[in-house]
């Protein structure tokens, strides 16, 4: 049974009867090594730490807040280094400084999941609650917050999140569909996609999407216009040219996010072929720079910061020990049409 299933007296008596050495004794430890569990410190091996918590899962312990935990939400990013993840920062700023929260931001240098010092911090600091953008914490850290009862928000999570741990991301797929469509509708039928890496859901929903709008279109699929791509500058200038050099290259390019596109561009401006005379682009997020390229990027809009925002509350809405509405919340995106696409100049 969790502290969910039972009423408020229930679950205080169930705290009273929880010591710290009546934990110890169920897990077979001593209880300064439950206390450094309890707090999150170093010097308990992970086999110890599994078996206390097993203990504390077990008997639905959650430890009581004493008014010393600082007001913060912790936010963690596997890379810092494009304005995507500057408009994800805004969203939670807007809402922490409503709700009077600090933010602890952290940064894992391009990996993916965080280190043991990191988890050992955040247990210590006990925040409100940690938003992890794309990002992947073990089952062991999410079994460590929740015993601590810090909740976990996932913002565009890089594999399927864990059935209770509440996410949010956008239509991915529906923008896909929409930036292919509209190079269908001006009339190309050569569009080639540079996606991300496809075992992420938000690239491959994106993929899957252009996909979907040429069946139904009936145009079939070169599979030599489908690119798998990092999804930085580098991957645009690198796959776009490869493209630009085929005997018949492709008259439209999609591309999984906007730093592909501005590679595309700069591959294009290399070939010699105009945008969008000869060859039409079309991105994904709509940062701020596609409204200032040469020429304005037709994109797809995906809502970073009213992400960064809604995984705010939804932290905010647990801290306070309250149910969340959605587990899995999907923002709408949106084409936005400028004037890097138009009919191709051949067929």
């Amino acid at each position: 049974m969790t502290t969910t299933d039972a009423g408020p007296a229930e679950e205080g008596a169930r705290r009273r009867e929880l010591t710290v050495a009546k934990i110890a004794k169920l897990a077979g430890v001593s209880a300064p090594t439950v206390s450094r569990v309890l707090n999150g410190q170093a010097g308990v091996s992970l086999d110890t730490r599994e078996r206390v918590e097993a203990v504390l899962r077990e008997h639905g312990y959650r430890r009581r807040d004493t008014g010393t935990s600082i007001a913060i939400v912790e936010l963690v990013f596997h890379a810092l280094e494009s304005l995507w993840a500057l408009e994800i920062v805004r969203g939670v700023e807007q809402v922490a400084r409503e709700r009077g929260l600090a933010v602890v931001l952290t940064e894992m240098q391009g990996r993916l999941t965080p280190g043991k010092a990191w988890t050992e911090q955040v247990l210590a600091r006990r925040p409100s609650g940690v938003i992890a953008v794309f990002s992947e914490l073990t089952v062991q850290q999410q079994s460590q917050l929740a015993t601590r009862s810090i909740p976990l928000v996932v913002v565009d999570p890089t594999g399927e999140p864990l059935h209770a741990t509440p996410s949010v991301g956008a239509t991915n797929w529906t923008g896909g569909m929409a930036a292919t469509r509209h190079l269908l509708e001006l009339g190309h039928r050569r569009i080639a996609m540079l996606s991300g890496p496809t075992k992420w859901p938000c690239c491959r929903a994106r993929l899957d999407g252009y996909r979907a709008a040429m069946d139904a279109a009936g145009v079939p699929i070169d599979p030599g216009l489908v690119r798998v791509s990092t999804l930085y500058v580098e991957g645009g200038l690198q796959d776009g040219a490869e493209l630009l050099r085929l005997p018949d290259p492709p008259t439209a390019i999609f591309t999984a996010n906007d730093l592909q596109a501005f590679g595309v561009y700069e591959a294009a401006r290399r070939a010699g072929v105009r945008i969008p005379d000869e060859l039409s682009v079309v991105g994904f997020d709509d940062l701020s720079f596609t409204q200032w390229a040469g020429p304005p990027m037709t994109t797809v809009r995906q809502p970073l910061v009213q992400m960064g925002a809604v995984a705010t509350r939804m932290i905010a809405t647990l801290a306070a020990g309250e149910r969340l509405d959605q587990h899995r919340v999907e923002l709408a995106t949106e084409l936005i049409v400028r004037e890097s696409t138009a009919p191709p100049s051949r067929s």
